[in-house]
């Protein structure tokens, strides 16, 4: 049994994927507190593994199934992995803060390392290589991830309530990745056209 938080379809609102309409798997429970976190992950209903893939097969349209939480890494193992690929026909990608090994029969892996800010630096990101690299950028340093081997690198502007400093987040991720360009922008387009 996996805690659920919810299983929606939507278009992918950030990262390489954009656009791309995703059912979305959200687990409940992440192991880091960070302050940032946008999320209300922590509530949810259990589920079996035959629940889960009976609400994905429910959006045929979607060809991605993104694992995301919380921290997915927690819950789900190769076995989980392998049958949802098989039950549904999808391609199975996630969304993780690196601090825990990875089944290794995903296709698709959004590492967000969290070690940057208070509350995600209670555990160190272990995954060194990833397929995107989607750092949320409140103005560190980026040589850190240096050691992390990614085919795509982005930054994102942290979000936050407050207009006159996410409008700041936004104006300094934009001069960072002028100043670095091995990275590429990405915004959180959900939040633009308000959906999920």
């Amino acid at each position: 049994m996996y805690r659920i938080n919810e299983i929606f379809y939507s278009l992918q609102g950030e990262g390489f994927h954009t656009g791309t309409p995703a059912v979305f798997v959200r687990f409940s429970g992440c192991n880091l507190h960070c302050t940032f976190c946008d999320t209300q992950h922590q509530e949810g209903q259990m589920m079996s593994l035959p629940e889960i893939v009976g609400e994905v097969n429910k959006y045929p349209n979607a060809q991605l199934v993104v694992l995301t939480g919380g921290e997915p890494s927690l819950f789900v193992d190769d076995a989980f992995v392998r049958t949802l690929k098989a039950e549904t026909g999808r391609r199975v990608a996630i969304e993780t803060n690196g601090t825990r090994p990875l089944p290794p029969s995903i296709d698709w892996v959004t590492l967000s390392p969290k070690e940057a800010f208070e509350g995600g630096d209670n555990e160190p990101c272990v995954l060194t290589r990833c397929d995107e690299l989607k750092v949320v950028y409140c103005g560190q340093n980026l040589q850190q991830y240096n050691e992390i081997g990614a085919e795509h690198r982005f930054l994102q502007p942290c979000y936050d309530e407050d207009s006159v400093k996410c409008r700041a987040n936004r104006d300094a991720c934009v001069q960072a990745v002028l100043s670095n360009p091995g990275w590429r922008l990405s915004l959180q387009i959900h939040r633009a056209l308000n959906i999920r």
